[in-house]
C-alpha cells in the first residue's frame, strides 16, 4: 500500500509554500526519515522526512510549484528498499557494536557520562535561531551552568549551560548555522574536566591538538573562532596572551586585545598565515569593502518597519513642550529621589505617565488593529525602546497606570540592561498597546518614529534644546523638546492625534496635572 507524503503544517502566519528541491527521484529507494523534500517559506525552508522505507513512486509536486499547508507532494511504494533495509539494519548493528565498544572505553579514558548539549525549547512564534558564537571550545573543561554557546533568534539571544561539571567533547552546530528547537548542538562529557586539565600539564603537545581545526601561528596556537576575529582586525598574534589549555589564544583573547589595542599591528605587518589571509575580507585599492550577514533581529526590524509603512496610513503630527518644570521638579528632588528609590529620576518617568493619562482620554490611540476588527484595550502598556549593539528593541511596562514614578524608572534601567547583555524574554517584548522612542539621546532634534505594528500610534521624544520663547509678550530662553506622534489614519482621526499629543504637552508643563488627575 502506498504512502503519502505531505507537506509540514505551516503557522498560522504561513500560508502557503513552494517546493525547493527535491533530493529523490521517482523510483530511488528510501529510508524512514530520510530527506526527501524541501518546502520553502517566506519565513524558514522546512525539511520533508520518510513516513516509511520503501521505493519513491510517484512525484505530485515539482520543484517550483506552490503547495499549502499538508498536501500531498508525492507517494511511497514498498519494494527495492527491503533489501537496502536489511542491509541498513545489517550496517546499524555493526554501527551500534562498534558504538558500544567507544562507549565502554571512553569512561575509563576520558572519565564520565555523555550528554547531548541541546538547543533551548523556541516559543512557538520562532521556528529556528542561529549560532551565534560558542563561548567553549571541544576539550576545555567547564563548570556546571557555565555559557557554552549563545543562540541568536529573531528577537532574542538565548544561552545555552552546562549541564555539570566536565568537558565539551564534541560541538556538532558550529557558529553560524542554523538550528530548531532542542536540536543537538554539542556532546558534553560528565566529570571529564579535571582530567583534561591534567593530561594537558603532562603533555601540552596533545593538548594543542585537541581542537582539529587550531591553527599553530609561530609559537602560538589559535582556536578557530579566534583565528577568524585576528583576520578580520589583522592583529598580531604574537602579542596577545592566551588564556587556554597549553597557552592557546581562545576567543574571550583576541576581543581583550581588540578592546585595549594591545595587539594592532606596526605599520609594516607582519605576513599572516594562509589560512588567515584566506579569511580576511578582501581589500582592493583604496576602497575597501566589508560584507557580513545581517542579524536575525535586523532582518526581522526591517521586514517590521517595512510592512508596518506599506500597510498603515501612517501620518504625523509635531508639537514643542517647554521643559522647564519637569527640568525644575526633578533638579529639586533628584537626590532625594536616588536616596529614597536607589535610582536615577530621569525624564521617561514623567513621559510615561503622560502617555498613561492621555491614552485613558483617547482610547483609539491605545487600540490596535487586528485584519478587519478594532481591539480597544483597557489598560495601558508602554514599550520603551532601547537601543543595544544588536539593534532595537521595545520592551514593554505593564499597566503603567498604576505605576509610580519610581517603578518606571527602575523598569527602564533594567531593561537597558538586560537588553544590552541579550537576557531580555521574549514576553517581556510583546503586548505593547503603545510605544515611546526617544531619539534625542543621541541627539536628534526632530524625527518621524515609525509605528510598531499592531499599535496604532508611536510617541517620539527628542533633544531639549534652548530656544528663545514669546512668553507673556516676553522673550524668554527656555528647555524646548519637540514631539512627534505617527499614527494610523484607518484608526485614528487627526483631531484626535493632535488633542492627544497637545495633552501630553499640558501634562509636562504642569507637572501637578498628573498628581492631581485634572
Amino acid at each position: 500500500m502506498a504512502t503519502e507524503i505531505k507537506a509540514p503544517t505551516f503557522p498560522e502566519s504561513v500560508a502557503e509554500g513552494s517546493v525547493a528541491a527535491w533530493h529523490k527521484k521517482a523510483g530511488d529507494s528510501v529510508e524512514r526519515d530520510e530527506l526527501i523534500v524541501e518546502i520553502e517559506t517566506d519565513k524558514v525552508v522546512l525539511e520533508v522526512l520518510a513516513p516509511e522505507a520503501g521505493t519513491l513512486t510517484e512525484v505530485l509536486a515539482e520543484e517550483g510549484e506552490t503547495v499549502e499547508s499538508e498536501q500531498v507532494l508525492g507517494r511511497i511504494g514498498e519494494g527495492k528498499a527491503k533489501k537496502t533495509e536489511a542491509k541498513a539494519d545489517k550496517k546499524d548493528d555493526a554501527t551500534a557494536e562498534k558504538q558500544d565498544d567507544v562507549k565502554a572505553e571512553k569512561p575509563a579514558a576520558g572519565g564520565g557520562k555523555q550528554h547531548e548539549v541541546k538547543a533551548p525549547t523556541f516559543p512557538e512564534s520562532i521556528q529556528e535561531g542561529t549560532v551565534a558564537s560558542w563561548n567553549k571550545q571541544v576539550g576545555e573543561a567547564v563548570t556546571r551552568d557555565e555559557v557554552l554557546a549563545e543562540i541568536e533568534t529573531d528577537k532574542v539571544v538565548l544561552e545555552v549551560v552546562a549541564p555539570t561539571d566536565g568537558t565539551l567533547s564534541e560541538i556538532r552546530a558550529e557558529a553560524g548555522s542554523q538550528v530548531e528547537s532542542e536540536a543537538v548542538l554539542a556532546i558534553f562529557t560528565e566529570g571529564a574536566g579535571g582530567g583534561a586539565d591534567t593530561s594537558a600539564d603532562e603533555a601540552p603537545a596533545a593538548s594543542a591538538d585537541d581542537g582539529a581545526s587550531d591553527e599553530k601561528v609561530g609559537d602560538k596556537i589559535l582556536a578557530p573562532a579566534a583565528r577568524k576575529l585576528v583576520a578580520e582586525h589583522d592583529l598580531d598574534v604574537g602579542a596577545i596572551q592566551g588564556t587556554g589549555k597549553g597557552g592557546r589564544i581562545l576567543k574571550e583573547d583576541v576581543l581583550k586585545a581588540v578592546k585595549d589595542g594591545s595587539a594592532m599591528k606596526a605599520s609594516k605587518p607582519a605576513a599572516p598565515s594562509a589560512k588567515a589571509a584566506a579569511a580576511a575580507p578582501a581589500v582592493e585599492g583604496e576602497r575597501p569593502e566589508k560584507r557580513v550577514p545581517m542579524s536575525r533581529l535586523r532582518q526581522t526590524i526591517a521586514k517590521r518597519l517595512v510592512q508596518a509603512q506599506q500597510t498603515a496610513a501612517m501620518l504625523t503630527t509635531y508639537n514643542e513642550v517647554d521643559m522647564s518644570a519637569v527640568m525644575d521638579l526633578r533638579g529639586q528632588y533628584k537626590d532625594a529621589f536616588l536616596k529614597t528609590h536607589d535610582v536615577k529620576l530621569g525624564f521617561m518617568g514623567f513621559f510615561v505617565k503622560a502617555a498613561s493619562e492621555a491614552l485613558k482620554r483617547f482610547p483609539d490611540v491605545n487600540a490596535s488593529i487586528d485584519g478587519t476588527d478594532i481591539v480597544y484595550h483597557g489598560y495601558q502598556d508602554i514599550g520603551v525602546a532601547v537601543s543595544t549593539d544588536r539593534g532595537l528593541v521595545v520592551p514593554v511596562l505593564r499597566d503603567t497606570d498604576s505605576m509610580k514614578i519610581a517603578d518606571v524608572e527602575k523598569g527602564i534601567v533594567d531593561f537597558g540592561k538586560r537588553a544590552r547583555d541579550g537576557k531580555l524574554g521574549i514576553d517581556e517584548m510583546q503586548g505593547g498597546t503603545f510605544t515611546i522612542t526617544n531619539g534625542g539621546t543621541f541627539g536628534s532634534l526632530m524625527s518621524t518614529p515609525i509605528i510598531n505594528p499592531p499599535q496604532t500610534a508611536i510617541l517620539g521624544m527628542h533633544k531639549i534644546q534652548d530656544r528663545p520663547m514669546a512668553v507673556n509678550g516676553k522673550v524668554e530662553i527656555r528647555p524646548m523638546m519637540y514631539l512627534a506622534v505617527s499614527y494610523d489614519h484607518r484608526m485614528i482621526d487627526g483631531k484626535d492625534a493632535v488633542r492627544f499629543l497637545v495633552t501630553i504637552k499640558e501634562l509636562l508643563e504642569d507637572p501637578s496635572r498628573l498628581l492631581l488627575d485634572i
